[in-house]
């Protein structure tokens, strides 16, 4: 929250939420798009070693499925399954869970909007997702001007680093400063760590920056795109210095799919951490996904830059440490 201005009351801070709500439900209805619900917990979990997943068991009879049930940390997966099941364009609104991420802005109980564009790539919905953030800006009378640029040109631009060739140490050196230890970090670990601490504090508060191409290494769900310098389609979106969107141009390779799921339990494994099983749902399924594009949207991020305040807390009912 800015100097001069209070955080929002109780009361305010769950008007705005609800008008936010309403205006992405006539957002998607004047669009055509699904809303659906999918299941919380899930009896696979989030391979990404740089996310935790809660946990709990099932303690009815064995009939009933695996014991085993992680909370899901985003409705990517079953939305995946529908839309190989022919449900078409779709989004959900609900609540996601991630473990062992509290402080002033994350909250371990969070709200994400994730929608899927059946014949679209990247390209068209980085245009749809501006157009969102934009309506939503509407509600508090605010506007953001656009940029758009590529990965390797914002590191070229704000840093004159070469993020997909110049070697390790110089993506190191404008982070000395910072003191962070180097022990078990890889490459792309200190390419996130400038983006968030050398680059994103100094996006302007009223523009929205879209970020494309990212390094093939960092495709994470998304296609790559051939060529002299392979590259993820797959964007990011930030309002201000707030990252509030990730979307990628969908991978529908099932083996490829696997390989990276099981690359990223070999990078769990080397850190100490478990195991997450395979979704094997998905993956049986994902032949069938048409061509696609998805992205996913933290609300509290959002609701954070249109109440103008760095505190999730300003934007929740009651923050995890009073729930």
């Amino acid at each position: 929250m800015t100097a001069d201005r209070p955080p929002p009351s109780l009361r305010d801070r769950l008007v705005l939420r609800a008008q936010l709500y309403a205006l992405i439900r006539r957002f998607f209805a004047e669009r055509d798009v699904l809303e659906v619900e999918t299941p919380v917990l899930s009896a696979a979990g989030n391979t990404d070693p740089n996310i935790e997943s809660f946990h709990t068991r099932f303690s009815g009879h064995v009939d009933a499925g695996a014991a085993q049930r992680w909370l899901r940390t985003s409705p990517e997966f079953p939305l995946k399954r529908l839309l190989a099941a022919g449900v078409g364009d779709c989004y959900e609104l609900g609540r996601v869970f991630r473990n062992g991420e509290a402080g002033g802005r994350h909250n371990p109980e969070f709200t994400m909007l994730e929608w899927y564009r059946v014949g679209w790539d990247d390209r068209r919905l980085t245009d749809e997702t501006v157009a969102l953030v934009q309506r939503a800006l509407a509600l508090v009378d605010r506007r953001a001007e656009v940029a758009v640029t590529s990965y390797r040109q914002l590191f070229l631009d704000a840093l004159g680093i070469d993020p997909l060739r110049d070697p390790l140490a110089v993506l190191q050196a404008p982070l000395e400063e910072f003191g962070i230890g180097p022990a078990g970090l890889e490459r792309d670990d200190w390419l996130d760590l400038l983006m968030t601490h050398r680059l994103q504090p100094h996006f302007p508060r009223d523009r929205i920056t879209v970020v494309r191409d990212y390094p093939a290494s960092q495709c994470a769900l998304a296609k790559i795109r051939p060529g002299m310098v392979q590259v993820a389609e797959r964007f990011e979106l930030y309002l201000g210095r707030h990252e509030l969107a990730n979307g990628y141009h969908e991978l529908n390779d099932a083996a490829e799919q696997r390989r990276r799921f099981e690359h990223d339990n070999a990078r769990r494994r080397a850190r100490g951490l478990p195991e997450v099983p395979l979704d094997t749902r998905l993956l049986d399924t994902l032949a069938a996904l048409p061509d696609c594009a998805g992205v996913a949207l933290g609300i509290e991020r959002l609701l954070m830059c249109l109440a103008d305040t760095d505190a999730i807390a300003d934007v929740l009912a009651f923050a995890f440490a009073e729930a």
